[in-house]
């Protein structure tokens, strides 16, 4: 009886873990991105080299994620809604490493913007970052409290982002119109535009499998980690 108990406790533990790891890992995702955007406003090449060398502790704390949480379904082969959380947390991590390799992108692009002159005042992208950054929150709070409201406040936010990434694609679109010399870097810019986009999609599919692990649905039939 006693050694029951003493192994409950540690598989409650083990969760609490994945959980922790996890919010510890989207705060480095939220930092990247808003030192990757911090880079290009401030016209700051070398924050933009910093936040590609960290991307490493991203790629390896995720690599640790995925190895505990395949670890707990091989050793405690988990039920029910355990079963659904572990696989989403793969799911999550998954999401966060690729979030992470798009915010190397933005500093590289960042980069190669700063040593040019400016094309127009970033207004914006740095809202975007805004955005994307509480959608990255409140995707894994939502994970984390299971709160559906939560989920569904991200997959809203995600339409605000494409709006923005579509006005500022119109915008630089008549820049190269009526200047082939500022081409170059309006489509560098579109680029940055383009990965803050794709780091929404990523957060929604972030709240599209909490929706997933709480109710057993599948937003998407792409997220579905396992069938039911």
């Amino acid at each position: 009886m006693e050694e029951r108990r003493h192994t409950s406790s540690h598989y409650e533990k083990e969760l609490k873990e994945i959980k922790n790891s996890l919010i510890y890992l989207g705060a480095l995702t939220e930092k990247a991105i808003k030192g990757a955007m911090k880079s290009l406003s401030d016209r700051d090449s070398e924050l933009a080299r910093k936040v590609i060398k960290d991307d490493d502790a991203i790629d390896r704390l995720d690599s640790d994620l995925e190895e505990r949480c395949i670890k707990i379904l091989a050793l405690r082969q988990p039920t029910a809604i355990d079963l659904r959380f572990i696989t989403t947390a793969i799911k999550i991590t998954g999401h966060l490493e690729r979030i992470g390799d798009m915010t190397v992108n933005i500093a590289e692009k960042a980069i190669q913007l700063n040593e040019v002159p400016q094309l127009k005042p970033y207004i914006d992208l740095p809202r975007m970052t805004d955005l994307v950054g509480a959608m990255i929150k409140d995707s894994l709070d939502s994970f984390i409290a299971g709160d559906l409201k939560l989920a569904e406040k991200v997959r809203q936010t995600e339409q605000v982002i494409d709006d923005l990434n579509e006005q500022i694609f119109r915008e630089l679109l008549t820049f190269m119109m009526e200047d082939s010399k500022s081409i170059h870097r309006a489509l560098l810019i579109m680029q940055i535009s383009k990965n803050m986009e794709r780091i929404a999609d990523h957060a929604k599919g972030i709240s599209d499998m909490v929706t997933y692990m709480v109710t057993g649905e599948c937003v998407r039939h792409q997220t579905c980690p396992l069938a039911e």
